[in-house]
């Protein structure tokens, strides 16, 4: 590889990434001429069109596609690289970008972030709220959180929150209207509030034991949700039973808002864990972040 082969990379993936030649300089900090002459050049190297370009609208040849999908990673381990050796001698500091379900963020980020920004004021945190299951390297990312069972195996994991149960809550005045379920099959019986799963498209099934043995039960009730929040929302509203984890609906529970039904038959799951590529260094920022979570959330 010559010395020059890898120029344009990085205003070429910041055109892919930003959907315009503007937004891109506005993001790299100069002209536009500058980045749209980088990219040519670089297509001139390669011999291939890596961006299709009409007066209205920009995209990806199939071989840009393939070569924006390559050089993500490369550059983020670069980016990794670049920052573990700031890390010598310096305090925490640059962009931390976490990507974390929604359902994470009143257990596990919204408790923490104003004391740790507090703590480390030098680290700029983003939070990307995503139920799917992101590429955190490819994405560009420096850490997710996720339950445990929902990790990578080839990720680095570690756990924020201890195990807890799911649970299924109704309101007092849905439970007054329409009794209360004694074990799962009951649940046909009454409006159970759907979730669809973000990444497979399909529904979510409650999950039971009963009997020493594991029950997945499709639920019906005329609503389905993509956001727990929503749904969440609804089951205080009286307009069904909710399936979440614990955690999720203590405060509710607490205040006497929703009420816990079919405890008994509920099944531990693990709890919050941060992860990350095993491959890549711990940035000082992350491992700041890391020791900071696990102690507030621990003693909490």
């Amino acid at each position: 590889m010559k010395r020059g082969d890898i120029d344009g990379i990085l205003p070429f993936l910041a055109v892919v990434e930003a959907g315009s030649f503007r937004a891109a300089a506005s993001q790299l900090g100069v002209s536009p001429s500058a980045v749209s002459q980088a990219v040519k050049a670089l297509e001139g190297r390669l011999g291939v069109p890596l961006l299709t370009r009409t007066t209205r609208s920009l995209g990806l040849t199939e071989a840009g596609a393939q070569f924006a999908a390559r050089c993500r990673p490369a550059l983020a381990e670069l980016g990794d690289a670049l920052e573990g050796v700031r890390d010598f001698g310096e305090e925490p500091t640059g962009l931390l970008r976490i990507n974390a379900p929604r359902i994470a963020w009143p257990v596990v980020l919204a408790p923490i972030l104003e004391p740790f920004r507090r703590a480390h004021p030098k680290v700029e945190v983003e939070v990307f709220l995503d139920d799917g299951i992101a590429d955190i390297a490819a994405d560009g990312f420096d850490a997710g959180i996720r339950l445990g069972q929902l990790v990578q195996e080839d990720m680095v994991s570690r756990a924020l929150t201890p195990t807890s149960r799911m649970a299924v809550v109704a309101s007092p005045d849905y439970l007054a209207r329409n009794g209360t379920p004694r074990r799962p099959a009951d649940l046909a019986q009454h409006a159970c509030l759907n979730f669809r799963r973000p990444t497979r498209k399909t529904l979510y099934h409650w999950r039971f034991i009963e009997d020493g043995r594991e029950l997945r039960l499709p639920v019906e009730g005329g609503l389905i949700f993509n956001d727990s929040t929503a749904k969440l929302d609804a089951a205080r509203a009286g307009l069904g039973l909710a399936y979440e984890i614990e955690p999720i609906v203590r405060e509710d529970v607490e205040a006497g808002q929703l009420i816990h039904v079919l405890q008994p038959y509920l099944p531990e799951i693990p709890g919050f864990h941060i992860y990350f590529p095993s491959r890549s260094q711990v940035m000082l920022k992350l491992r700041a972040f890391i020791d900071f979570a696990v102690d507030a959330l621990r003693r909490d």
